[in-house]
């Protein structure tokens, strides 16, 4: 008993210090994580994407939801909301699919580095991405099917480059694609270029500026 009373003033501390690191842990596991979806905030996929760029497989993305502003104002913002976390996490599970991670930059905005191998089909991963993202999503009160334009950019699209500019390299993609109504677009491709074997399949007619185009549902 009086080995377990000597132990106690310094057990009691110990524990104290343990919990306190504990809280400062989750505290910061929030600070670098966006609440709505889950992700990696701006500075933690900066932080974690310049140690991991330099890989000769990697690839740099930018998504930007297609008339974003259309659903909070027909519909909620906490449908957008449920749209925004729809995206986040349909995205991780395609990026660990692919070594990578993502983060939301903002608003309506995400980026994300992955590793695509040089024979791999950049264009059927692409339109396979733009297609899990855009699955219908019941909110409860309508069924959403969001649509992404998606800008990439490999290290060998700007070589000697830092992450920075792929990222800048890959959100000029974005905006392209967005401009052209198709799914993606590759750094480097000539705005109103459209190569017939693919790199950016064009979306359905009436829908390159449409973010979330209502689900009809069948009559019961």
């Amino acid at each position: 008993m009086n080995l377990i009373l000597q132990a106690l003033p310094v057990a009691v501390p110990t524990a104290g210090w343990a919990a306190h690191a504990l809280l400062l842990s989750r505290r910061l596991r929030t600070a670098r994580t966006d609440r709505l979806t889950g992700l990696m905030r701006r500075e933690e996929f900066t932080a974690r994407a310049t140690r991991a760029f330099r890989h000769p497989h990697t690839a740099v993305l930018l998504l930007d939801l297609n008339g974003f502003k259309k659903i909070n104002d027909t519909h909620g913002h906490e449908a957008g909301d449920q749209v925004i976390a729809a995206v986040g996490r349909r995205l991780a599970l395609w990026c660990r699919e692919h070594g990578g991670f993502a983060a939301r930059l903002g608003g309506d905005e995400f980026t994300a580095l992955v590793r695509l191998a040089p024979e791999a089909d950049t264009d059927a991963e692409m339109t396979c991405l733009a297609a899990r993202l855009s699955a219908p999503l019941d909110t409860g009160r309508v069924t959403l099917a969001p649509r992404a334009s998606i800008g990439l950019c490999r290290p060998a699209h700007r070589p000697g480059a830092g992450l920075s500019e792929l990222l800048r390299a890959a959100d000029e993609a974005m905006y392209a694609a967005k401009r052209c109504g198709d799914h993606w677009r590759p750094a480097g491709a000539a705005p109103g270029h459209r190569p017939a074997t693919g790199h950016g399949r064009p979306l359905r007619p009436g829908t390159h500026l449409t973010l979330l185009t209502p689900v009809r549902r069948k009559a019961s």
